[in-house]
């Protein structure tokens, strides 16, 4: 399971940073969507890869460390995904924006 999550969040950023390097603006806006996905995976793998466990207290369940699973790591990637989405909003248009200015969708205005 770690060796399938970590392959994702490697394949994620790799694509996401090649996609950066693109001239074109809506393949840079993906690749900062990519790389956001690929910190969300890592933020979330970092709480531990935890199954058939307690996100909250749990009457009969042990009041340890060990029965119950780290909420803050889910809550940071979930507040995370928030950010991502209305940044991505943004770029989107800013992208509207630029491309109606210049005629081109080129990160350096050239075509």
């Amino acid at each position: 399971m770690e060796l399938v999550l970590a392959l994702a969040i490697g394949v994620l950023t790799g694509s996401g940073v090649w996609l950066l390097l693109r001239p074109r603006t809506f393949q840079v806006i993906m690749g900062l969507t990519l790389l956001s996905y690929a910190v969300n995976l890592f933020i979330f793998s970092m709480g531990r890869l935890a199954i058939d466990k307690e996100p909250i207290l749990v009457e009969g369940v042990a009041l340890d460390l060990g029965s119950y699973d780290d909420p803050l790591p889910q809550a940071l990637v979930l507040t995370a995904i928030v950010i991502s989405f209305a940044m991505t909003a943004l770029f989107l248009v800013i992208l509207l924006a630029s491309r109606g200015l210049s005629g081109t969708d080129h990160v350096d205005g050239e075509s």
